[in-house]
């Protein structure tokens, strides 16, 4: 009874067409931010924001540009991992050879530079499709862990391969403790969900939906597919850039080539698939089981003081953790997200059973 939208009349063009529609939708997002940026630092331990919360939101954000390209524009992508290490790559570059470079700019321009390379590597799905642009993405990866490995200029010549960063700031603010590393990729992904909704809700949202449904039936309509294309790619590789400088300045602080390997690819399309295609919602909710769910499987025989052998422990971690996937993908192939969508319309017709 109290989820419905009985009586919020909409007299203005703009009310019908704001994010949340739904003014307790609006309210619980409002609340829920506001749990997240007053209370979250003042409970939260330094091992949660470590282990948990930081790479949940930086993972929340890879995931959120792959979905772009994934779910929104259909086409597949195995090279996500190269285009987070070209970001972090590229961003420790302009730290360390120009004197006074702002972070917030760095860390851009590091996406800036992805999206070069994302585009690159583009184009050729401008010709192939599926399991062919999949292998050509996939190229993307193995040619950019070659050239960090064997080009010793992106590392600024460093003898063992590894790059590190320190002092970071942002605006005279010292970014050194863990919750205010935890509000700084707060804040980038809140500003990317936001612009990313934006952006599906337009015009080149629906070019990249109706590229994703018929490439063919779109171009006969007046769409380019070529625009389309690149442009979802460009996009995509952009905000996977900037989340990957996060991931290598913010989490790690030092890091090598094999930090982006193709695990880190593998990993974040599980993330889109589980969470739900073609969903901001869903690449929170996917970054939250790849991430979260782990962990606590780890813990749970300790939680319930049931002795259990450390390798036997993180056996049964995986065996339940892959066992959940395949229930998810079974009882909603759709992903977390529709779940959450067919959650939100019961609640609506609630108690009514029409």
């Amino acid at each position: 009874m109290f989820y419905r939208e009985n009586g919020q009349f909409k007299t203005r063009y703009r009310d019908d067409q704001r994010i949340f529609p739904i003014a307790q939708d609006r309210i619980a997002i409002g609340l829920i931010l506001a749990f997240a940026i007053v209370v979250v630092p003042l409970i939260t331990s330094e091992y949660m924001f470590r282990a948990v919360l930081i790479p949940f939101l930086i993972l929340s954000l890879a995931a959120l540009g792959l979905n772009i390209l994934v779910g929104y524009c259909g086409q597949i992508s195995l090279g996500t991992g190269a285009f987070m290490a070209v970001g972090a790559y590229a961003a420790y570059n302009f730290q360390v050879r120009i004197e006074g470079m702002p972070l917030l700019a760095s860390l851009l321009l590091g996406g800036v530079c992805a999206t070069a390379v994302g585009v690159l590597f583009g184009i050729p799905s401008l010709r192939i499709k599926g399991l062919y642009l999949a292998v050509a993405t996939l190229a993307a990866q193995f040619f950019v862990d070659w050239a960090f490995l064997r080009i010793s200029w992106f590392t600024n010549n460093s003898a063992s391969g590894s790059v590190n960063v320190a002092g970071l700031n942002v605006f005279g603010l010292a970014i050194e403790s863990p919750a205010q590393k935890y509000l700084f990729c707060l804040a980038f992904l809140i500003v990317f969900c936001l612009l990313a909704k934006n952006l599906v809700r337009g015009h080149i949202g629906r070019e990249w939906m109706a590229i994703r449904d018929m490439d063919v039936a779109a171009a006969v309509i007046g769409i380019r597919p070529v625009y389309a294309k690149l442009t979802a790619f460009a996009v995509s590789s952009f905000i996977v850039g900037v989340a990957g400088a996060l991931w290598g300045f913010v989490h790690l602080g030092a890091w090598e080539p094999a930090a982006f390997n193709i695990d880190r690819s593998f990993q974040l399309l599980f993330m889109v698939i589980i969470g739900g295609l073609g969903s901001i919602m869903g690449s929170i909710f996917g970054a939250a089981f790849i991430v979260v769910l782990p962990i606590l499987l780890d813990n749970a025989p300790y939680w319930f003081g049931i002795p259990i052998d450390t390798a036997l422990a993180a056996h049964m971690t995986l065996m339940i953790f892959g066992s959940l996937i395949v229930f998810f993908l079974i009882v909603e192939p759709h992903g977390l997200a529709r779940l959450w969508s067919i959650g939100k319309e019961k609640l609506r017709l609630w108690p009514f059973p029409h």
